[in-house]
């Protein structure tokens, strides 16, 4: 888990990166910019922000054949052997930015290369190179008096409420590639930022065998329970499989598959479900890990776990409390009618 209140700025490069395909050009700063408490207080929100509000998603630098053939990771190695280099090492990021600046979707802006101290990184305090790019401009409105009369003078500059494309490089797992957040707010060129700049893959530590093991519970609780059962037991079992991650600090799979599903026969079907669908979310040979709590909070804000009814009536379930709902809540067939119905037991109506 991340804390970036008490990071520092100690040093910062500003480059203008162009489009290769549009004959652009870079232009690169002779000196790095000059901080002052204002411009640090901006920038330090400008850029920590998206790490703030974004699901944790870690990511190592990777290469085929060794990392010395990883442009940003050999660049950042030197910077964190030697902070000073910063600046002349902002230029290769710049340069190397550019080389993969050649798609005609992509847009010139500014790159920001910084060394950041004091960060809290699993309540370790580790360093960090930090490189983020300002694409998308916006119109806002300057007034300049005139005499008598106030002028409007309308001028272009970024929106440092949004962070278009940004990474967190900490000096800490240096020989599996080094640990990487990475944000990107623009989705028409996914590829270009992750892929072909950084070059990362997704780290497989305990907060991603966590969040990807739930999705991949989700999946199956959409493609075999909801066909096999009904709407009532998909949402059961992903409040099953929810809580047994939040009650457990370690996960075992077959205690796992014992708890959380009561159909016994769709226990063949989970494993058969695995081997098929395991490699999409990197889970085919994950059987037990640590389980990371705030991977499962973030994992049970997105899970729904409303019956949506074609009568235009929602019926919304417990996670923290599923038992309620299996107590409380029978499905029928009336005959009469010719439709299913849910019978819903209560004391009193809570007020709201």
């Amino acid at each position: 888990m991340i804390n970036l209140y008490t990071t520092q700025i100690e040093t910062i490069s500003i480059h203008r990166v162009g489009n290769k395909n549009k004959s652009e050009g870079v232009f690169l700063s002779e000196e790095p910019f000059a901080l002052n408490d204002e411009t640090t207080g901006l920038l330090k929100e400008y850029f920590f922000k998206p790490f703030r509000e974004k699901e944790e998603n870690y990511f190592h630098f990777y290469n085929e054949v060794d990392f010395e053939f990883n442009e940003i990771y050999n660049i950042v190695d030197t910077i964190f052997k030697d902070p000073n280099t910063l600046h002349e090492n902002s230029k290769k990021v710049a340069a190397h930015l550019f080389d993969q600046s050649n798609h005609p979707h992509i847009k010139s802006g500014e790159l920001y290369v910084t060394y950041l101290t004091d960060l809290m990184l699993d309540n370790v305090k580790v360093n960090a190179v930090g490189i983020f790019k300002s694409e998308l401009k916006h119109d806002f409105l300057q007034f300049q008096e005139n005499g008598a009369n106030l002028d409007i003078l309308v001028q272009q500059g970024i929106n440092i409420n949004k962070l278009d494309k940004g990474c967190l490089i900490f000096n800490t797992e240096r020989e599996a590639g080094y640990k990487v957040l990475s944000v990107d707010s623009n989705r028409y060129d996914a590829k270009y930022w992750l892929e072909n700049f950084l070059d990362v893959e997704p780290l497989s530590d305990d907060n991603f065998k966590t969040k990807n093991y739930l999705k991949f519970c989700q999946n199956f609780a959409k493609d075999v329970v909801l066909p096999a059962e009904d709407k009532q037991q998909e949402v059961l079992f992903m409040n099953r499989a929810v809580n047994h991650f939040a009650k457990n600090d370690s996960f075992e799979e077959t205690n796992f598959l014992n708890e959380v599903m009561e159909n016994p026969e769709l226990i063949p079907e989970f494993k058969h479900y695995k081997e098929e669908k395991g490699p999409k979310y990197s889970i085919e040979d994950v059987a037990s890990f640590d389980i990371v709590n705030k991977a499962v909070s973030d994992a049970r804000k997105k899970i729904k776990n409303v019956i949506n009814l074609d009568t235009n009536i929602q019926i919304k379930l417990d996670f923290i409390n599923p038992e309620s709902a299996e107590k409380f809540v029978e499905k029928g067939w009336d005959e009469e009618r010719q439709m299913y119905y849910y019978l819903v037991y209560f004391n009193k109506e809570q007020k709201s």
